[in-house]
Order: C-alpha cells, then sequence, then structure tokens
C-alpha cells in the first residue's frame, strides 16, 4: 500500500475540536467554594475548558446561597446577571431546594440542581453543552493542577472539606434542610487528600464543616488505615495526623480549624497547638453569651464553663487566636440580654469577632418566637457590639508591637518610585478573607505568595498589622 508523502498525512489530520468553554459564579461559603473546585474538576477530566468571562461560555453554572433571606436575593441577582449575559444557565447550591422559586422568577434556567449533587450537575452540563468526542482525546483528561483538581483559592492555601451537614437544630438557622444530616467523608480519604494538596504546594490547609467537631459521630467514629496504624474518625485524631504533613521543602503547614463547637474533646487539640503542629487558632460559633437567648437559638447554655476554658487553652497555649461570630437582635434578645453579651465579651477577650443582625430564614423556627426584635434596635445593638469588639482587636493587636511574628505572603506588590515593594500577607491569627492582614514595607524581589517569613511588627489599628521581615 501506497504510504502519503509526510505533507499529506499532516493535512488529513483529524483537528480536535475546541473543548466546550464552562463559566462558573460560586457564591456563599467556603464550603460552597469547595463544591464548585470539585465540580470544575470532574467537568475538566470530562474535556471541558473553564470561561473567565459570560461570553466565553457554552454554559455558566451557579453556584448558589440559601442562608439568608438576603443571601438568597444576592444569588437570584446572580442569576438573573448571568441570563442576561449569557442566556444559558444551570443554578445549583443551596437555593437549589428551591426551584420553584427560581425558576418562577427565570423560566429559562436550563437546570436547578440542589447542594453538593455533583452528579446532577455534571448531567445537566452535558445535555446543554455536550462535551467534545474521540477517540483520542476523549478518555484522556485534560491536565489539572499538580494534584489533578481545579482549584479556585490561590496555589498556597486550601480548603479541606471533612463532612458535609449538621446534626444540630439551632432555631434559626435551615442548614440541615438545605445539606442534610451529618456525613462524614473517610478519614483515610481527607488526610490523602491533604497530602496532596501539600505536595502540590498548598501551604496552609483550612479545614471546614458545618461542625468540625462532630466528625466522625454519624460512623461511630470508625477506624481507617492510613500509612500503617489504624486512625479514627475524628476531629482529634484528624488533628495529629494533619500535624504530621511536611511541605516540599520540610517546613510544617499550617493547619487551621473552623467551624468547631466546644465540645470537651477540643481540649484536646490545644497541644498540638502548643508543640506548633496545629496553627493555633480556633473559629468558634458561639453566636450568644445570653443562657436565655442560647437556650432560644436551641444552643448549649453553658457560656460560663467556655470562658473558664478559654482561660485554660491560653494558659497552655498564649498565641491561641479564636474568632467567632454572633447574632443581635435574636427574637426576644432584651437589653440585659445584650449587655450580657457585651460583659461576656469584655472577659472572652476574642481576637476576632463577626456580627449579625438577626434576619428571619423562611422555614427556620425562629421566625415564630415571640417578641422580635425592632430593627432600628437591631442596628444600634449591632453598631455596640461591633464598637466594642473593635476596641477588644485594636488593644490585643497593639500588644503585639515589637514582637516577631511568622507571616505567611499573600501578595506582593510591584516597585514603587523609590523602588520599595510591598507585600501583604497574614498571620496565625488571621485566616484568609474573613480576617485581619499584615503590611511589609521593603521586601526583596525574591519574596513570593506562599513564602513564610518572620516579621517585625512595627504598628497596629483596629484590624491589622504593620512591619518588616526581621
Amino acid at each position: 500500500m501506497a504510504t502519503l508523502p509526510p505533507d499529506s498525512r499532516e493535512n488529513s489530520a483529524t483537528p480536535a475540536p475546541e473543548p466546550k468553554r464552562v463559566g462558573m459564579v460560586s457564591l456563599g461559603c467556603p464550603k460552597a467554594l469547595v463544591d464548585s473546585e470539585r465540580i470544575l474538576t470532574r467537568l475538566r477530566a470530562d474535556g471541558y475548558a473553564m470561561s473567565a468571562d459570560y461570553a466565553g461560555a457554552d454554559v455558566v453554572l451557579v453556584n448558589t446561597c440559601g442562608f439568608l433571606d438576603s443571601a438568597k436575593e444576592e444569588s437570584l441577582a446572580a442569576i438573573g446577571e448571568a441570563i442576561a449575559e449569557n442566556g444559558r444557565v444551570i443554578v445549583t447550591g443551596c437555593m437549589g431546594n428551591e426551584a420553584d422559586v427560581i425558576r418562577a422568577r427565570f423560566p429559562d434556567v436550563l437546570a436547578v440542581t440542589g447542594a453538593h449533587q455533583y452528579e446532577a450537575v455534571v448531567e445537566a452540563v452535558h445535555e446543554a453543552a455536550p462535551p467534545a468526542m474521540g477517540p483520542y482525546f476523549d478518555l484522556i483528561p485534560q491536565a489539572l493542577d499538580d494534584m489533578g483538581g481545579v482549584k479556585l483559592t490561590p496555589r498556597h492555601y486550601g480548603y479541606l472539606k471533612i463532612s458535609e451537614g449538621c446534626n444540630h437544630a439551632c432555631s434559626f438557622c435551615i442548614i440541615p434542610d438545605l445539606r442534610g444530616k451529618l456525613a462524614s467523608r473517610r478519614i483515610d480519604a481527607v488526610l490523602r487528600e491533604a497530602e496532596k494538596l501539600v505536595a502540590a504546594g498548598t501551604r496552609e490547609l483550612l479545614v471546614i464543616s458545618q461542625d468540625t467537631s462532630a466528625y466522625g459521630v454519624d460512623v461511630r467514629h470508625e477506624t481507617r488505615q492510613w500509612k500503617g496504624r489504624e486512625v479514627r474518625t475524628h476531629m482529634t485524631d484528624l488533628a495529629r495526623e494533619l500535624g504530621q504533613l511536611r511541605t516540599p521543602d520540610g517546613q510544617v503547614p499550617w493547619v487551621r480549624l473552623h467551624y468547631v463547637y466546644p465540645y470537651p474533646h477540643v481540649d484536646q487539640v490545644i497541644p498540638l497547638m502548643a508543640q506548633g503542629l496545629l496553627t493555633p487558632y480556633l473559629d468558634i460559633p458561639f453566636q450568644h453569651a445570653s443562657p436565655k437567648v442560647l437556650r432560644a437559638m436551641k444552643r448549649p447554655a453553658n457560656e460560663a464553663k467556655v470562658l473558664d476554658r478559654i482561660k485554660a487553652w491560653r494558659a497552655i497555649c498564649p498565641d491561641l487566636a479564636i474568632r467567632s461570630s454572633f447574632v443581635v437582635g435574636f427574637p426576644g434578645e432584651t437589653e440585659e440580654d445584650f449587655q450580657y453579651l457585651l460583659d461576656w465579651l469584655d472577659e472572652a477577650q476574642l481576637d476576632r469577632v463577626g456580627a449579625f443582625r438577626f434576619e428571619p430564614v423562611e422555614g427556620a423556627a425562629a421566625n415564630a418566637l415571640p417578641d422580635p426584635v425592632p430593627e432600628a434596635v437591631k442596628e444600634e445593638r449591632y453598631a455596640r457590639i461591633m464598637a466594642k469588639t473593635e476596641a477588644i482587636s485594636a488593644a490585643r493587636l497593639a500588644a503585639k508591637v515589637g514582637r516577631t511574628i511568622r507571616v505567611i505572603i499573600d501578595d506582593v506588590g510591584e516597585p514603587d518610585e523609590d523602588g520599595d515593594i510591598g507585600a501583604t500577607g497574614r498571620s496565625q491569627a488571621d485566616a484568609p478573607e474573613i480576617d485581619g492582614a499584615v503590611y511589609l514595607r521593603n521586601v526583596p524581589e525574591s519574596l513570593k505568595a506562599g513564602d513564610f517569613v518572620d516579621v517585625l511588627v512595627e504598628e497596629a489599628d483596629a484590624h491589622d498589622l504593620f512591619g518588616v521581615i526581621a
């Protein structure tokens, strides 16, 4: 059989089709961001490319948040924008449980799926924009990042989701309705993911869930084999194993625990923080301090014992930073209840605090409680709690002036007219996006995002620190 000349063979080659492109709008909490990463990772493996804008996308995914009515409105606005700019829209996430509401407002959406329904989302994308098919390319996933997944966060930090859902029945919350009861991931799978993230360049792991302290309760803390030993599906075992990870250059990555309820076994992770194996940081959603309000919220009302435990934790690990969030204006909250909260904050001396005005959420039991707090009173109390916590934060940060602290670099700027380069980083007391920052001056050109540096703190304000590399 005669063979074609080389140029003829090249001209007869079947060109690979252009991959279909998917746009993503991801709203809500870090847990939703992880869901978005998982969806995109699967789509990339199926041959899709990502689009950074509406115009270049064959289909747009909107991952919604449905926790508060204001979050629902933001989600609906994002859906409307995606339809206006692109027209081919698939909706997923927490608000996907309200498909009738979405379709009534936007009848042209292609599909609506609920939270963490990855397969349904991928199937909807396949139907809306079928992937390219061919024997030489559809069997081989595209190259992704170094660990085989799509990351929407910067390379140097990443979220590690250990469970889904929640067993609590807080009267103001509908998360169990949106995401179901607690469902813990296998601990060996979690540790394998963490190991791959760190090997691929992640320098900071942010452990997230709806209730990190309850990890493994649903599977009765079953044991799994990990590196030749048995480990329990339990927060303390997970923390201890994560503390053994090392970056490729031999450093201990930061491991930050979020959404930690103050169960007794939390005491066991504090020594790991004191030893430098875990980042000395706890994100604990206290929500209030008044025993009466906590009971109405259907949350544990042991605020006095919690104060004792905070003191004990800081005795073991003096650098421990505690972040929390509080709801003001909850139905039935009196001025006495609110003052109790302010006094409690004076004693607790929390490092980072977020506050929210109570907002009725459709389906929440709290909506039926008597004695709603007037909006004007909510606003006044919100202003007072923010002033209180800002003063506490300012004093705690001022105490760090003159100290040398460890900082992870998030961003390095361009040289100014004098050739000086500035950088932005975070201390161990600062989680990305929700806490403060450390601003550095006169950094070397070689500095890059993800580097750990020791910083001499020169100044502080109510939220941030300012310094120079020591």
